[in-house]
């Protein structure tokens, strides 16, 4: 395994995360690479890297860097993967893969023509209980999928006060609370339904039309833990929350909505399939549970346990029942997926990852979710 060396790109939050997945999969991390020269020293000292960079451009062009791991801000993640695949590099990217729909499809095109796996980190695939859903429902137990309902709640841009470079549509995109968890929830769901959003209808609010910037620049969550200093107003022009109504190919249909202004809800993805014969759901709070429902005998609350799971699935749950998996374990998961399909080399296998091509319609649905909510109509999304 050690031949396959990582770069990870970004020091914010999420950078570290990939770090210590690798480190937990025994995959060697060459370098961790900042916005500064500073910031690339830090972090290749913090968290026990092997070398530092002075530039992409130079840490793109060294021999030993195998993986490239993007964890940047948004606005960045086009052209440093773009850099990457032309350099024969392998590309894991953080969601959304890039800004526009157009430039994800260029993304898609390069990687189509490409010698390497280009992957995307929708990880919450990879708790054990979705792919569990996911093999339940393509088993045919639910039976024919009638709706599916959910949301993706947070707090912590509750307060004007909270402020990070996400909210700002140059550096994000037009699209924050949507694009940045909503597609979690949008990947996820189709991901474990297999069903392809065929039109949609959306509704937008931004309830804190102005918040105040540290002059300073503040990580994400960081702002929770409370801050002083000089700050100076900024318009938002992102939303603080949305509801979309979806309709799948098919005839399924759907309702999601997303916040990132729910007091008390951290970090909670949710959601419930209904078909002919059964139901169930999921709670990213409660990750180590799956409520089953039936109509004709008692419900079931199914406990993450290797021994109760599809076979497919049990490979990706490590430990025992009753000895929890959560949000650190889901990139381990996914880097496992990534790693050891670059390694077995097989290029016409299933891919069981996310790919840019999934990372591509995820984009594509959030500009039919702006267009709705601008035109206040429903938009069809192919």
């Amino acid at each position: 395994m050690s031949h396959l060396f990582a770069a990870v790109v970004g020091t914010g939050f999420i950078g570290p995360v990939h770090v210590e997945a690798l480190r937990r999969l025994g995959r060697p991390v060459l370098t961790v690479l900042g916005s500064t020269p500073d910031k690339t020293r830090a972090a290749v000292l913090g968290l026990g890297a092997i070398k530092p960079f002075n530039s992409f451009e130079e840490m793109v062009a060294d021999p030993m860097v195998c993986v490239i791991h993007v964890a940047s801000p948004n606005r960045l993640h086009f052209e440093q993967c773009r850099l990457a695949l032309s350099a024969g590099k392998h590309v894991v990217c953080e969601k959304p893969l890039a800004m526009t729909s157009a430039q994800t499809a260029a993304l898609v095109n390069l990687a189509e023509r490409s010698a390497c796996v280009a992957a995307v980190c929708y990880n919450v695939r990879f708790y054990p209980l979705c792919l569990e859903a996911r093999a339940r429902i393509s088993a045919g137990e639910l039976g024919e999928v009638y709706h599916v309902t959910g949301s993706y709640c947070q707090d912590w841009l509750l307060y004007d006060s909270d402020f990070n470079w996400r909210v700002l549509a140059d550096e994000g995109g037009s699209l924050r609370a949507v694009a940045d968890i909503g597609t979690h929830w949008l990947d996820l769901i189709t991901y474990v339904t297999g069903l392809e959003v065929e039109s949609l209808c959306a509704d937008l609010r931004t309830f804190l039309p102005t918040r105040q910037r540290p002059k300073g620049g503040v990580e994400t969550f960081s702002g929770k833990l409370g801050r002083s200093g000089d700050t100076e107003p900024v318009v938002i022009d992102t939303e603080d929350y949305g509801s979309v109504l979806l309709r799948f190919r098919g005839g399924a249909t759907g309702a999601f909505t997303v916040s990132q202004v729910t007091a008390g809800r951290k970090n909670c993805l949710r959601f419930e399939v209904a078909g002919s014969k059964g139901a169930l759901a999921w709670d990213s709070e409660r990750p180590n549970e799956m409520w089953l429902g039936h109509r004709d005998r008692p419900n079931e609350l199914l406990l993450r346990d290797p021994a109760l799971l599809s076979e497919g699935v049990r490979r990706f749950a490590n430990y025992p029942g009753g000895h929890n998996e959560g949000f650190p374990d889901t990139f381990k998961q996914l880097f496992r997926a990534v790693y050891e399909y670059i390694e077995d080399g097989d290029w016409q296998a299933p891919r069981p990852f996310p790919t840019f091509a999934d990372a591509h319609r995820e984009v594509v649905l959030c500009e039919a979710i702006l267009r709705s909510h601008c035109e206040r109509r429903w938009v069809e999304t192919a």
